[in-house]
C-alpha cells in the first residue's frame, strides 16, 4: 500500500520520544509541518524534545508497558489532533547485557513488557482510530537484532523477532484496507539504550560497562538524524520493511547468504570493527 498521503501534514504519534530515533523523527516531523504527540518514560528528555520542535505538539509522561494509560492517550490525541492521525511509531525500548545461563525472570520480563508488549499496546490503543479513518500506518520499532541473534541479547533479540512477527501478521491482516503496518530494523544508531542497559556481561565475557559503551559508539555509525529520515523516507514511499544504516543492510544480506553460520562471519570481523 503507498503511504504517502500519511506524512505530510498530518498527525504523527511517538513514543521513546525522548531521546535518540524518537526524538529525530519528532523533529523531522514537526519540521515538515506535522503536528506530533509525544510521550516517555524520561520526562526531562520528552520536554528537551518538545523545546526543541517548531511546530504544534502535546505530550506527557507515558510508560508504554501500562495498557490502559495508552488507550487513554489515544482518547486524548483524538481528541487533540489538529489533523488526522497519519503515523503511530512505537518505539520505545530497552535491553538487558546478560547470558541465557545468568540472565533473571526479572530483566526478561522488563524487556519484553516494553520492547514487545509496550508495541502490543500502542498498536490497539491507535488501531482502531486508523481503521475508523481507514487510513494511516502502524510503525513499528524492530531492531537488526529482530533478524539476526547477538550472544547477550537473547531478551532483546526475542522482544524485537516478536515485534516483528507481530507487525508482519498485521500489515497482512490490513492487506486491502487504507491502513498499512510497517516494521524498521534499526542498525547501530547512536542512541543512549546501551548507557541505560542493565549490564551484567558482555559478549566477549567482560564485566565492564564502560567497556561495552565505548565498543558500542564505535560501531553505532548511523545518527539518529540519519535514522530519522531514512525511516519517514521509507514510510512516504509504501515500504513494509525499513532497513536503517547500511550494518542493517550488510547483515541482512549476510544472514540470507549463510543463514546458520552468519555469526561465523560477524565474530572474525568484528576485532576489526572494534579498533
Amino acid at each position: 500500500m503507498g503511504s504517502r498521503n500519511v506524512v505530510a501534514g498530518r498527525t504523527a504519534v511517538i513514543t521513546g520520544a525522548g531521546s535518540g530515533i524518537g526524538r529525530a523523527v519528532a523533529q523531522h516531523l514537526s519540521g515538515m509541518g506535522c503536528p506530533v504527540a509525544l510521550v516517555d518514560w524520561d520526562e526531562d528528555g520528552l520536554e528537551e524534545t518538545v523545546a526543541s520542535l517548531p511546530g504544534v505538539s502535546m505530550h506527557q509522561k507515558l510508560d508504554v508497558r501500562d495498557r490502559q494509560a495508552q488507550l487513554a492517550f489515544a482518547a486524548e490525541v483524538a481528541e487533540w489532533a489538529p489533523a488526522p492521525i497519519g503515523m503511530v511509531l512505537n518505539n520505545a525500548g530497552v535491553t538487558v547485557s546478560n547470558s541465557v545461563t545468568g540472565g533473571s525472570p526479572e530483566d526478561d520480563e522488563w524487556v519484553m513488557d516494553v520492547n514487545f508488549w509496550g508495541v502490543v499496546n500502542g498498536t490497539r490503543a491507535f488501531l482502531p482510530i486508523l481503521q475508523q479513518q481507514d487510513s494511516g500506518v502502524i510503525v513499528n520499532v524492530s531492531s537488526l537484532f529482530g533478524i539476526i541473534a547477538w550472544p547477550t541479547q537473547s531478551a532483546y533479540n526475542a522482544s524485537k523477532f516478536a515485534v516483528r512477527g507481530f507487525t508482519e501478521s498485521l500489515r497482512i491482516e490490513l492487506e486491502g484496507t487504507g491502513v498499512n503496518a510497517v516494521t524498521i530494523h534499526p542498525g547501530g544508531v547512536r542512541t543512549h539504550i546501551v548507557d541505560n542497559a542493565r549490564f551484567h556481561v558482555d559478549d566477549q565475557g567482560g564485566t565492564d560497562h564502560a567497556k561495552l559503551q565505548q565498543d558500542f559508539n564505535k560501531i553505532a555509525r548511523t545518527t539518529p538524524k540519519k535514522a530519522a529520515r531514512t525511516i519517514v523516507s521509507g514510510v512516504e514511499r509504501g515500504k513494509d520493511r525499513i532497513l536503517v544504516g547500511p550494518d542493517a543492510v550488510a547483515m541482512v544480506t549476510l544472514s540470507r547468504m549463510v543463514p546458520n553460520r552468519y555469526f561465523d562471519v560477524i565474530r572474525k570481523l568484528m576485532p576489526l570493527v572494534r579498533k
